[in-house]
């Protein structure tokens, strides 16, 4: 197969020149009409089979091939197409090439929308049904109150204290919601400081001791690190990190068991960990444990004071990625979860 049609254009248009050029010099010449007409229908004969050759076989096809790749686009079989053609170098080939070049980039940009879609589909799928179980809840007890049982003393109280928990957990679930949106996007502002993070985290401990009392879980720090930790960040979404982490593992660690933070110098860095003594956590929950409404136990209801919104340690993973740092998991089925992030070092005033 001839690669480079260019020589044939040049020869058919010679040929086609010089023929001309013989049949008007015999009519001339010889001033045969009959004869000079033979030769000029021979020529034209000729030049015509081979003009319609090259436009045959090197336009037409090759205008055809592009016909030929953006139809295959759908059937994902251009690839083929560039690779056959590869070695050409006249400009509709080259036109081919580019052809197949904006589909793939069309391809690659139609699998991240199509990503997006699906994220968007499932989003809204776990948003609904996040919602419907306090919000059908709350209808319950409101109704079940009109219905008359807010004259009875003994139910009336109750149920508005479930109605106000289901209230709560709507409140929630829209503030996290807000949250995780204002994280994802950028538009959350850290507001950075110095501060000692061993104080922080005995705040939350101070915080939440009621509630892990009720369970027995004893909160301690690990011995050597009782004593001022500076970090730079912003204290305030700080706390909302380890406010999180200290809850989950109080909500599903073991009873009568243990919440340990630690810290560890990282040169440039702050290692902060915190751990329980719990059940553990699967290896094969553990790539999926910060994405927003997975749970490892789907079968805690909402209502038993084990589940949450399902988005708090997405908001974890955005706070400390926000800082330019980073936030993993450990765990060991039987012995316990640690949940580790580092921070900037606070360098002294």
């Amino acid at each position: 197969m001839i690669r480079n049609p260019k020589p044939l254009y040049i020869t058919v248009f010679v040929a086609a020149v010089l023929s001309l050029l013989l049949a008007s010099s015999n009519y001339l010449m010889n001033n045969d009409t009959k004869q000079a007409l033979i030769i000029l229908m021979l020529t034209f004969t000729a030049s015509f089979i081979l003009f319609f050759y090259s436009v045959e076989y090197f336009i037409y096809r090759k205008i055809k091939l592009i016909y030929k790749t953006i139809h295959s686009l759908k059937t994902q079989k251009y690839d083929a197409q560039l690779s056959k053609y590869s070695l050409l170098n006249d400009p509709i080939s080259k036109m081919n090439k580019e052809v197949i070049s904006w589909a793939r980039d069309q391809k690659q940009q139609m699998e991240e929308l199509k990503r997006l879609a699906d994220f968007r589909k499932e989003f809204l799928g776990n948003v609904s049904h996040e919602l419907k179980t306090p919000i059908f809840n709350l209808q319950g007890y409101i109704h079940t109150l009109i219905d008359g049982a807010i004259d009875d003393p003994e139910v009336n109280v109750r149920f508005l204290r479930k109605a106000a928990k289901s209230a709560d957990r709507l409140s929630d679930l829209v503030a996290d919601l807000l949250a995780i949106s204002q994280l994802e996007s950028g538009e959350l502002v850290m507001e950075m400081e110095r501060f000692d993070m061993n104080a922080l985290v005995k705040d939350v401990y101070e915080q939440l001791e009621v509630r892990a009392k009720e369970r027995g879980i004893s909160l301690i720090i690990k011995e050597g690190c009782n004593k001022p930790f500076w970090v730079f960040g912003d204290r305030y979404r700080i706390r909302q990190v380890v406010l999180n982490l200290v809850n989950n593992s109080i909500k599903y660690g073991k009873e009568l068991g243990t919440t340990t933070a630690a810290y560890y110098d990282m040169d440039e860095n702050i290692l902060i960990e915190i751990g329980d003594n719990g059940e553990g956590i699967s290896q094969d929950h553990l790539p999926r444990i910060f994405e927003r409404f997975y749970r490892v136990d789907k079968s805690r209801t909402r209502e038993s004071g084990a589940g949450g919104t399902g988005l708090g340690l997405a908001i974890v993973k955005h706070i400390i990625e926000a800082h330019q740092q980073t936030i993993n998991v450990r765990s060991t089925i039987g012995q316990g979860t640690t949940f580790g992030f580092t921070l900037k070092k606070g360098s002294a005033n």
